[in-house]
């Protein structure tokens, strides 16, 4: 076990599997000046800069995949995932399908994402959703460094594109990491603190947010137990569903705007497979249905906060 930053596990898990698979390359905006320990060992033709050019980007990507490379490619910040929509969604997202299993797009794109850096609306917009809901692709959003480790590994290797958000703020916080071979499995979820009053769950650096609180909330008697459903899609349903029965109280945290959010999704499993043991009903926390501001006053003000989750988790407890 060793501590290091995210961005050092996250250049770890690069290494570590393009050393394990020569099919392994990686290009992007940036790529080869940011991660220049990579183009030394493996060389300018495996790690490479790109023009800024999204759906250029990924849609070489997608090629190379067809053709039975595992391309890694950085977009740098999320919402220039939107330049990049034809070729992540209606070319890698379903040409697996629609060959009928004769080819694989396993390809992953990594992008940044969340309030904490004040890049303003135009490079920080929580958008998971909108790829959690298109077929064929996989969503991944860690919230330590570990988890980006382990995570990172196991979407390279997966046949299928994989779209990998990092949250800004989390970049340099540090954690500790297991030696040797670290492997954590798309589409299981974590239960990082035990309770029996109410279950909390959340993603990326919400996850923390939702330890504080849970933190205070055990001060004045109440357990909460927090989840982390580090995968997207695939989605750990049994975690929370097997927490929902035990707590009887569920709230959901997520920095992403309300409407049509993660949250919405796992409130609707929770009440079609674990209502009859709710005592009270499935609540969301989210950010509001705005972009995101540029002061970093605002921008605290636009993600919940610790003492949000605290008065959510009292209302819920009547």
């Amino acid at each position: 076990m060793s501590e290091m930053i995210v961005n050092q596990a996250i250049g770890e898990a690069l290494a570590e599997e393009m050393r394990r698979d020569p099919t392994v390359i990686m290009f992007g905006e940036g790529v080869a000046t940011k991660r220049k320990d990579l183009v030394a060992e493996f060389g300018s033709q495996r790690v490479r800069n790109t023009p800024l050019a999204e759906g250029i980007i990924a849609g070489t990507a997608a090629g190379a995949a067809a053709t039975g490379l595992r391309p890694i490619v950085d977009l740098l910040f999320a919402p220039f995932l939107c330049l990049a929509m034809e070729e992540i969604i209606n070319s890698a997202g379903k040409l697996r399908y629609i060959s009928g299993g004769q080819f694989s797009f396993p390809l992953v794109a990594i992008a940044m994402t969340g309030g904490g850096w004040t890049v303003g609306a135009q490079h920080n917009h929580n958008n998971e959703s909108w790829f959690v809901h298109s077929p064929g692709l996989k969503v991944v959003m860690p919230s330590n460094a570990a988890d980006f480790k382990g995570l990172l590994k196991s979407a390279i290797r997966d046949d299928n594109p994989v779209i990998f958000f990092i949250d800004m703020p989390l970049m340099y916080q540090a954690g500790e990491v297991p030696a040797g071979e670290h492997i954590v499995p798309l589409g299981r979820a974590a239960t990082l603190r035990e309770g029996k009053d109410v279950t909390i769950i959340s993603y990326a650096k919400m996850v923390h947010t939702c330890m504080q609180a849970a933190n205070t909330l055990a001060q004045i008697g109440v357990s909460a137990e927090v989840i982390d459903l580090r995968s997207l899609k695939p989605l750990d349903e049994k975690a929370f569903i097997d927490s929902a029965r035990k707590t009887g109280r569920v709230l959901i945290v997520h920095e992403a705007s309300r409407m049509c959010g993660v949250g919405a999704e796992v409130a609707a499993i929770v009440a079609e497979q674990a209502f009859d043991t709710l005592k009270a009903p499935v609540l969301r926390l989210t950010g509001p249905d705005a972009p995101a501001p540029s002061s970093y006053v605002l921008e605290q003000a636009f993600m919940p906060q610790p003492d949000g989750v605290v008065a959510a988790v009292k209302k819920l407890m009547g």
